[in-house]
């Protein structure tokens, strides 16, 4: 007694959208914090005074950059010092070799077989004692260079620990904090449950990690899976995940917390059809087809993968059919139908 229409026989207003084929991509989804791909606090290695502050706070710099130097007076005394006991026994060793050349070549009635293996003994002596200067002077020198303090790494400073004519001291807090930024790492987790999917796609190349922002609306930068960590959190039941991104435009910051997700594989050429076009029912699964009568049909399908906006179809949808995605109300299986524009019909010169 419903007529072919709705209330009154009219047509029931419904907004549909055709089923399509595309390819797919199936993203397992999760929640990361960005880190420094390499950050490092820059100490001093000696004690001294700080003549000089040679960065500013922020500036980017490179591996080897002088960041700071401290005084190295003492440190250059220490130098000279070595370097001229190394003289002395150079010296004595050159006497005492003449000395040994003079006694080898008389005759061993004229010298004690003793008195020739002594002299051998303290040439020995000496020749062991410039290396010993040599490891002073290599000790040395490097104390002197520890004074001058360089960038380990290449990456941005943060905010400054000392001021200059501070006295430091190697066990001290540090000088600055360098993080490398670009590029800038995510750490992330899924469920223990997709290891053996993400391994697998990992065995056939790189996989791809897109980084969104908190509502996972944009993608702010995309990098590459460099690490899935070795065990798993029997508390959580998820594994870790670390990916590289370039962070070309500075987008990304450590510290920030942002939602990731990763490709790990894509379905070819799938029919897909928009994801409200899909109902539920007590006997599953079923969407409403426009038929070219006017008229809708409900028929069953199985579903595969489903997105925000997208639903995959593995049977009961051929590509190019109308699925209602609005209007379901009134619907029933035969009810006439009146397909209208996804924002609805809508006068001349109104806005929405």
């Amino acid at each position: 007694g419903r007529g072919k229409g709705g209330a009154g026989g009219a047509p029931v207003p419904v907004v549909a959208e055709a089923a399509r084929k595309a390819d797919v991509p199936v993203y397992l989804e999760g929640v990361g914090t960005v880190r420094a791909r390499n950050q490092v606090t820059v100490r001093p290695q000696v004690d001294g005074r700080i003549l000089e502050i040679a960065f500013a706070e922020g500036q980017d710099v490179k591996a080897g950059d002088v960041l700071a130097r401290i005084d190295p007076a003492t440190y250059k005394a220490q130098l000279d010092q070595v370097v001229a006991r190394k003289r002395l026994t150079e010296v004595q060793l050159e006497n005492a070799e003449r000395d040994l050349a003079r006694l080898t070549r008389l005759t061993t009635s004229a010298v004690a077989e003793k008195t020739v293996d002594t002299q051998r003994a303290q040439v020995a002596q000496l020749q062991a004692q410039i290396k010993a200067d040599d490891a002073a002077i290599a000790n040395a020198q490097a104390m002197l260079d520890y004074t001058t303090i360089k960038a380990p790494i290449s990456g941005r400073t943060g905010l400054r620990m000392v001021d200059v004519g501070n006295l430091v001291r190697a066990s001290d807090a540090g000088i600055v904090m360098i993080a490398e930024i670009q590029p800038i790492a995510v750490t992330f987790t899924l469920p223990q449950q997709r290891l053996a999917q993400i391994n697998a796609a990992a065995a056939k190349g790189r996989l791809k990690v897109e980084v969104l922002d908190t509502q996972s609306r944009k993608v702010i930068d995309a990098g590459w899976l460099s690490v899935i960590d070795n065990l798993v959190d029997s508390q959580t039941g998820t594994v870790r995940l670390k990916a590289e991104v370039p962070n070309a435009s500075l987008a990304l910051w450590p510290g920030q917390f942002v939602n990731v997700r990763l490709l790990v594989d894509t379905l070819q050429q799938v029919v897909v059809a928009p994801a409200p076009a899909v109902q539920r029912g007590p006997a599953g699964t079923f969407v409403f087809v426009v038929k070219e009568d006017g008229t809708v049909a409900s028929k069953p399908i199985m579903l595969g993968q489903v997105s925000d906006r997208d639903a995959v179809i593995q049977e009961g949808v051929a590509p190019g059919e109308k699925l209602v995605t609005s209007g379901f109300g009134r619907l029933f299986d035969g009810a006439s139908v009146k397909v209208m524009h996804p924002e609805g019909e809508r006068a001349p010169g109104t806005t929405t």
